[in-house]
């Protein structure tokens, strides 16, 4: 999606959920890492997270942001905890978070190691053994291989 598409689309929002015109700049910020979008209080802009806009919850969020905006320029409630903010977002069905982007969590993996005299250990990082001796008898460490919590 492209600045412009963006803009269009906000517009489009505006017009079709609010009944009122957006009339300033709509863009993207890739400096945002884990909120969908934000309103600038000064300039009256919209600002939006690049990489949430292929997904199907960006509607929600470009409600979320014109509530915002819109309370705003009618001199009404529109920080998160007032009532009108509250009443319009369920009116225009906006979302209330943005959506998380984090990956499943990967399998951990751990490194196993066994000293001289028996001593196991395993360990999240890698480390070479050369530069380090067991902690319980001072035996030196060899690698024994990985393996994974699940």
């Amino acid at each position: 999606m492209t600045q412009n598409e963006l803009q269009v689309l906000v517009m489009e929002i505006s017009k079709k959920y609010f009944g009122w015109p957006f009339k300033h700049i709509a863009r993207f910020n890739t400096r945002l890492k884990t909120t969908g979008g934000r309103y600038l209080l000064v300039s009256h802009d919209l600002e939006f997270n690049l990489k949430m806009a292929n997904l199907p919850e960006f509607e929600g969020i470009v409600k979320h942001e014109l509530v915002h905006y819109h309370l705003h320029m009618q001199q009404r409630g529109y920080q998160h905890k007032d009532l009108d903010f509250k009443k319009l977002l369920a009116q225009v069905g906006g979302s209330r978070f943005a959506p998380s982007l984090k990956q499943e969590q990967t399998t951990q993996c751990f490194w196993l190691y066994c000293c001289e005299n028996g001593h196991n250990m395993t360990r999240k990082r890698r480390f070479q053994e050369k530069n380090y001796r067991c902690g319980q008898c001072g035996g030196k460490i060899r690698f024994l291989g990985q393996t994974s919590n699940k």
